[in-house]
């Protein structure tokens, strides 16, 4: 029998010596996620225990490959029925409990969401549903229970991928390391190029985070070619110590420092990887390995880590759902104990029995109630999440209230006219790119800014009074902005685009600028006072919106749900107003001294009554609010009456 053959059935895999100093660094990888999710000031950099939890996958995984393919026992389907096993046991008890629980909790938009989540999370492909809705108006994390099963995709994708390169290249007896450290460094250079021109494909992509995984099976291949060398290094216990006690260090570096501001991966991953590439190589005898890590209770976390991974985040998020406000220090705590809880009995009645389970029996049964799951998982999302549920209709969430929040979804961003009447070099490549246009005809009125001034766009083309104009509504940076802003869109160039559209469409008579910050500094000042000048240059009346009152929380909060009955105050002290025009003060007079037939429409009479003290976010049982910082499209609509009004006053020019 060739040394590389691979066996179909027998003989049983080989599995590396058990260590328990390795499930202590689980320990440590799961903590500090839990941490970091529950008490993010604490522990900033709590999330880079994922990257920890890959490096350690990727040394395991790698160290079974490499030594049943050595010996030629290795066997795809015993891998792979291990690996079911392994993952799917305690990830379809969350999967289940998660679509439970929703059933109860979530709107139909939102279920619809979960629905598609699951079948993402049971198909392993989670990373890959994420990547796709990571956008501007994406769904807040906090409000998607299966946000954290993108690093279960990536390390799946990992398994699958990693034994068929790794069974090829021994069939080829291609030289083991240079496979390794080529496929290292391209993944790394992906990673560090995505790093700088798309943030999000750099997080969610398995290509440029399976450098991670490959650093442990680089640390697996020198251990188990170098095994005397090995042995005799870790002998000696002073300097297994010093190289342990460093990767603690730049772990602890790592947790410390790190936070979500900083693009991540790209170099910054280093950190972690290095940090726990050091621990395991260290060794068992390790000074902080023994004491620490091989401690009785850090080593019952680490077994239990992966189920209290995949419990904690489930458990904060519907809290959260339900609760709809800031949870206290005791609800998180009690999260936290919860989690751990269930943790244990899903490993001590679940998993072990399972796992320890001879060749394929359970497999065939956890495929089948994978397959159920899922399609149970694509009726709910057919389905538009089931919007017949008790807990829609017990809810203060009619049809005309749920509308408003429309999910995840803003569908005023572009269309089709806009898109091929003005297209833009960059815009496949963004997340979002607000360009609509209401009619075929040359355009004659502009709303130019950011998602600000796109919330104008529906009352604006609903308009009676407007009918005869034809709105144009186009960019994705601020007006007060020209700089880079985030995903590397660099909003010169984009203000040189639309200078274009405007020079070639003599049509324009009407300018609205809004998307202004709040409070602009000097240089804000400058940029819409420099933009100002262009746009009376070419004859056009221009018109500024003030900053809009934004409602800070969830607004779905405003109303009754079937499990909280008590609902959020949604209304404010009008003094925000008054903040807001005190705010804009400086940037107005700038304007009435230098272009004084700039129209200024203060556009918060939506929320607040000119003859009251206070402002609401809810009027005729309609939230004005979409989400925590723009409008609703009946606030748009609401906005366009005021702004009709005041026209009639102001500028009755602009309904010749």
């Amino acid at each position: 029998m060739s040394s590389n053959q691979v066996y179909l059935s027998n003989p049983p895999l080989l599995h590396p010596k058990y260590r328990p100093d390795i499930d202590g660094l689980r320990a440590i990888a799961v903590m500090s996620v839990v941490v970091f999710h529950f008490f993010p000031s604490y522990l900033t950099g709590g999330f880079i225990g994922v990257d920890v939890f890959f490096v350690i996958s990727g040394y395991l995984i790698s160290t079974i490959i490499f030594e049943n393919l050595d010996k030629g026992t290795f066997s795809f389907l015993k891998f792979y029925a291990r690996r079911i096993k392994r993952l799917f046991p305690a990830l379809l008890i969350i999967l289940i409990f998660s679509m439970i629980l929703g059933w109860y909790v979530f709107l139909a938009d939102d279920y619809k969401l979960l629905g598609k989540h699951s079948m993402g999370g049971i198909g392993f492909i989670s990373n890959f549903v994420l990547w796709g809705e990571s956008g501007y108006f994406d769904n807040a994390a906090e409000t998607k229970p299966l946000l954290h099963l993108w690093s279960l995709g990536i390390e799946e994708q990992f398994y699958f991928l990693w034994p068929l390169l790794c069974w090829f290249f021994w069939q080829l007896k291609f030289h083991k390391s240079v496979l390794l450290l080529g496929l290292i460094s391209v993944s790394f250079a992906l990673n560090i190029f995505m790093i700088k021109t798309d943030v999000v494909a750099a997080f969610y992509s398995p290509i440029t985070r399976f450098w991670e995984l490959l650093f442990g099976g680089a640390l697996a291949m020198f251990t188990i070619y170098n095994k005397g060398v090995i042995d005799k290094f870790q002998k000696n216990i002073i300097l297994v110590s010093l190289i342990s006690f460093l990767g603690f260090l730049i772990l602890g570096f790592g947790f410390l420092v790190i936070s979500n501001t900083v693009k991540f991966p790209g170099f910054w991953a280093i950190v972690p990887v290095a940090g726990s590439v050091l621990i395991i190589f260290s060794g068992p005898n390790a000074l902080l390995n023994r004491l620490l890590l091989k401690n009785k209770i850090v080593v019952w976390f680490g077994l239990i880590s992966y189920p209290l991974y995949l419990w904690h985040w489930p458990l904060l998020t519907f809290l959260r759902i339900i609760e709809r406000d800031r949870l206290d220090p005791f609800l998180r705590l009690t999260v936290i104990f919860l989690s751990i809880l269930f943790a244990w009995m899903t490993y001590r009645f679940i998993e072990q029995k399972i796992r320890k389970s001879e060749g394929f029996k359970h497999v065939g049964g956890l495929l089948f109630i994978s397959f159920i799951f899922f399609m149970s998982s694509f009726t709910i999302f057919y389905k538009d999440g089931f919007p017949d549920r008790k807990a829609v209709t017990s809810s203060e969430f009619t049809k005309e209230v749920r509308h408003q929040f429309m999910g995840a979804i803003w569908p005023y961003t572009k269309n089709d006219i806009c898109l091929s009447d003005y297209p833009y070099k960059d815009q496949d490549n963004l997340p979002w790119w607000f360009c609509m246009k209401s009619s075929q005809n040359p355009p004659t009125i502009l709303i130019l800014g950011d998602s600000y001034a796109n919330q104008l766009y529906p009352g604006f083309s609903s308009n009676e009074k407007l009918r005869h104009q034809t709105i144009l509504s186009i960019g994705t940076c601020s007006v007060s902005n020209d700089g880079i802003v985030d995903l590397g869109l660099k909003c010169k160039d984009q203000t040189r685009f639309i200078n274009k559209i405007i020079k070639n469409n003599q049509s324009i008579k009407f300018v609205i600028l809004d998307g202004i910050s709040r409070k602009p500094n000097d240089n804000d000042i400058a940029r819409v006072i420099q933009r100002i000048k262009f746009l009376e240059s070419q004859n056009i009346r221009v018109i500024v919106f003030t900053a809009h009152i934004k409602i800070g929380f969830d607004p779905k909060k405003c109303f009754k749900t079937l499990l909280k009955k008590n609902k959020k105050k949604c209304d404010i002290s009008a003094d925000v107003r008054k903040s807001i025009l005190d705010d804009f003060n400086p940037l107005l007079i700038v304007i009435n001294k230098k272009h004084p037939k700039v129209l200024v429409f203060e556009q918060n009479d939506i929320f607040c009554d000119r003859d009251d003290d206070r402002c609401s976010f809810i009027r005729n049982g309609l939230p004005l609010h979409r989400d925590k910082k723009h409008i609703s499209e009946y606030g748009s609509l609401l906005l366009q009456d005021y702004f009709t009004k005041w026209s009639f006053k102001n500028i009755p020019s602009i309904f010749n």
